[in-house]
């Protein structure tokens, strides 16, 4: 197990650079003084692998040492089948032929015995990660930004917003991030972190003005915090139900944002739970079209507004 983790740890530093002490506990989940025993290991072993003091400092390794890993076990195999879907590759305008020529290169380069069992575990298992329906959100400025992030230059952009208000915002960079089939921007703005849909950006011009990147930033755990700041900001609107046990599983199979919590079994094939919506009228709406699958609880009143709008519905109908 502590093999395993000094080799982690060098490979780490061989693709991320300089990390701190935290961040590698962080990353390997152990404390930070199981790090500074293992980094005493790896200078014994004769790893050329070295500290830098002050606010950006950190543990390195120098840049020309390069870790021969010649065993590669049976459950980093899936790894090479995990690539990108064709559509995500034709975004970023790479070619989907290409992954497959590197893949090809990776089998060639392993052992028989590894080689024959990633060719066939790539036979059998084929991911798609696209969508029933094709997306149609507005690319036409990702290749422009996506070159301004791979080349640090700073971005012009008209952006409009989710009110509809459009604006001229000057921005860094940073990455991109594709969530549920839409692309992002992760840009700084002033002092702050911002993230843009690309579909809402109406026009973009690279600055000739190369920035500096803020260090220690991470994409990946940017965008984790990001996120979970955004679901947790979400306007919350309860409601308790009784369901019907047989469309439990369909509850939340919807594009809308509903949660559903705090289950609960009752006699005759009913289960009592609380959906939290992001507002009334999605609550209306949602539980009208299960019908008498779905019975309110509480809150009293929206009882009263959905016989109103039942009501209302069977007017048009008469």
């Amino acid at each position: 197990m502590r093999a395993e983790r000094l080799l982690d740890m060098i490979i780490l530093l061989q693709n991320r650079g300089r990390m701190t002490t935290k961040e590698l506990a962080d990353e390997l989940h152990v404390s930070q003084r199981t790090i500074l025993r293992d980094m005493d290991s790896l200078s014994l072993a004769g790893i050329p692998i070295y500290s830098k003091r002050g606010k950006y400092g950190g543990w390195e390794i120098l840049n020309d040492y390069k870790l021969n890993l010649m065993n590669v076990k049976e459950e980093d195999l899936y790894s090479l089948i995990a690539s990108p879907s064709e559509k995500v590759l034709n975004d970023l305008g790479v070619s989907s032929k290409k992954t497959i020529e590197v893949r090809e290169k990776i089998l060639s380069s392993l052992p028989t015995h590894t080689s024959d069992k990633t060719k066939f575990i790539w036979e059998r298992i084929y991911m798609d990660t696209e969508g029933w329906r094709e997306s149609k959100e507005s690319l036409t400025y990702l290749g422009l930004v996506q070159t301004a992030v791979f080349e640090s230059k700073q971005l012009r952009i008209i952006y409009k917003g989710y009110s509809g208000e459009e604006k001229e915002v000057f921005i860094m960079p940073l990455g991109l991030v594709i969530q549920n089939h839409n692309w992002y921007l992760v840009a700084k703005r002033g002092e702050e972190f911002r993230n843009y849909r690309i579909s809402r950006i109406l026009s973009a011009t690279v600055l000739d003005i190369v920035f500096e990147r803020p260090p220690h930033f991470q994409l990946k755990a940017y965008w984790e915090a990001s996120k979970k700041r955004f679901i947790e900001s979400l306007p919350q609107f309860p409601v308790e139900v009784e369901v019907n046990e047989s469309i439990l599983s369909r509850l939340t199979y919807t594009s809308k944002f509903v949660q559903l919590i705090n289950k609960e079994q009752q006699p005759g094939g009913v289960v009592k739970a609380q959906l939290v919506f992001n507002d009334k009228q999605e609550a209306l709406e949602y539980i009208l079209g299960f019908g008498h699958q779905l019975k309110i609880i509480s809150p009293t009143y929206l009882i009263e507004e959905l016989i109103i709008s039942a009501e209302q519905l069977l007017l048009q109908y008469k």
